[in-house]
């Protein structure tokens, strides 16, 4: 399946929002609340962990559901998924212990042609992936690495914008997850190419900020292998009730470090085996 067939799959239903104690769901939209307001204010907020069971994932996910289930209704689309916190360089930057994912909504999609409006973001770091597009679904009951290969269409190389609507990037497992896994753009290279024997955890990435290096890494970083984080993935949404599906984009997760992103910047990252892909930012206040 094609990149672009991807990105135009029929319309998805919102998830269905799993019962909760009267409780637990009024810190669910109290938490909900508190990050829509800081994306429609664009103004950081404070962790939502002081509103939610102490390490609940599970109320997070349920905040995170919360909000793509209104953004549907809204009229986007889900176009994939995203697997955070892969890479433990990037876990010991936000001092997190675990992966975590979110989803992909259609206009998260950025193209290296156009320079990306700062002021959709509001704290913006990037980081190299391997994207991967998936021919068939993975819902099966056991998925492992050669599952994952046998359900994919193509891979190709990729830039995630991350983003923090947790004021500072003061986040633990439960912000990041409420927040849509720090989700906020990214941008496919524009040459796809078929898994074949290609050895993904062997693969070496290099991200340069105009021409100086900012972050290097490997597939190894992606909890050792990037086919082992979409298994993972698989298994996690699975049972949350939210199957990977045939035409989804998975953004497998970081290579290398996260690097901050300034007004005007431009970034290439370049991976082994998949060439490159880059992203621009338009000048001006953030």
């Amino acid at each position: 399946m094609s990149i672009e067939r991807a990105s135009e799959r029929a319309p998805e239903r919102a998830p269905e929002r799993a019962p909760e104690r009267a409780p637990e769901r009024a810190s669910i939209e109290k938490a909900l609340l508190r990050l829509t307001a800081a994306r429609a204010d664009r103004r950081p907020c404070p962790p939502v962990r002081d509103l939610l069971p102490r390490g609940d994932v599970d109320a997070a996910y349920a905040v995170q559901s919360a909000w793509v289930a209104d953004r549907i209704e809204a009229g986007r689309r889900v176009v994939g998924r995203k697997i955070g916190l892969t890479n433990p360089a990037v876990r010991a930057q936000l001092g997190v212990d675990q992966p975590d994912f979110g989803v992909l909504l259609d206009d998260m999609i950025c193209t290296a042609d156009a320079p990306i409006d700062a002021t959709r973001t509001l704290q913006p770091k990037i980081e190299a992936e391997i994207a991967f597009v998936l021919a068939s679904d993975l819902d099966g009951g056991v998925t492992g690495p050669a599952e994952v290969a046998a359900a994919t269409a193509s891979i190709v190389a990729a830039l995630e914008i991350v983003d923090s609507r947790i004021a500072g990037w003061d986040i633990d497992i439960v912000d990041t997850i409420a927040d849509n896994a720090s989700s906020g753009l990214f941008v496919l290279g524009d040459h796809p190419r078929e898994l074949g024997d290609l050895d993904l955890a062997g693969v070496s990435m290099t991200l340069r900020r105009g021409g100086e290096v900012v972050s290097t890494g490997s597939g190894a970083a992606c909890l050792g292998d990037p086919l082992a984080a979409v298994a993972w993935l698989a298994a996690t949404a699975r049972d949350h009730g939210r199957p990977l599906r045939a035409g989804d984009i998975v953004l497998s997760g970081a290579l290398g470090p996260m690097v901050p992103v300034a007004p005007g910047d431009g970034f290439t990252a370049e991976i082994s085996g998949l060439g490159e892909v880059s992203a621009a930012f338009a000048g001006g206040s953030s």
